[in-house]
């Protein structure tokens, strides 16, 4: 577990897969691995009846085809999941809350925990009960100078930023304390993908990974 964390600690940017899958996954990821990204967070998506299948198959995918990198899951809601992680060959759980039960399963399973968490009270608490790190969400909306005024009494703890992370902001969140960011759209473009331009998605990775190995 030592060595996945050290090395979402060394790449830092983690690309957060939702709502694609198969082919269409296995597009997306050969841009982005082209582009210097090595790490990958498949989702479950709660509203899908086949989520664990469909996530599962795409982490095995990842696995399979692209073995330098690390791949796991996101919307980690339930010990479940975490099974299905651990079974698929996932390396790490991300979850939007703090759920005691799936941290301390995500643990036993010899996975990372990176629970989602907003207050002083819940990254406390998300530690306290074995996470490897703790992600701030939503990272945007709180803004720049949150996790520099949580880190002053909370300075133990290892965080990764979601959600509002860009090519613009990204190296100020980086020096702002956090270790890594989930990348969603910027990365995972609707419009960029529907139009096939894998090429962007390429260069947009690029300018990602530029970033976090200067900071």
């Amino acid at each position: 577990m030592s060595d996945v964390v050290k090395f979402i600690e060394d790449n830092k940017v983690l690309v957060i897969c939702r709502g694609y899958y198969g082919d269409d996954l296995r597009k997306v990821i050969t841009a982005l691995h082209k582009g210097g990204v090595r790490m990958a967070e498949v989702t479950f998506d709660q509203a899908d009846p086949d989520a664990i299948a469909k996530t599962c198959g795409a982490i095995r995918m990842i696995r399979e085809e692209f073995p330098d990198m690390k791949v796991g899951s996101g919307t980690v809601t339930c010990v479940e999941h975490v099974i299905a992680t651990k079974e698929a060959g996932g390396e790490f759980c991300l979850s939007p809350n703090v759920n005691i039960d799936v941290i301390k399963a995500t643990k036993a399973a010899g996975l990372v925990s990176i629970p989602g968490a907003m207050t002083p009270s819940e990254i406390l608490d998300a530690h306290d009960a074995g996470a490897d790190i703790v992600k701030i969400f939503p990272a945007g909306w709180l803004g720049l100078g949150y996790l520099k005024d949580v880190k002053g009494p909370v300075n133990h703890v290892k965080f990764l930023a979601a959600a509002g992370v860009n090519e613009e902001n990204f190296a100020d969140f980086l020096k702002a304390g956090y270790s890594a960011a989930g990348i969603s759209g910027r990365l995972l473009d609707k419009k960029v993908i529907a139009e096939g331009n894998y090429d962007e998605l390429t260069r947009r990775a690029q300018t990602f990974v530029k970033i976090a190995s200067e900071n």
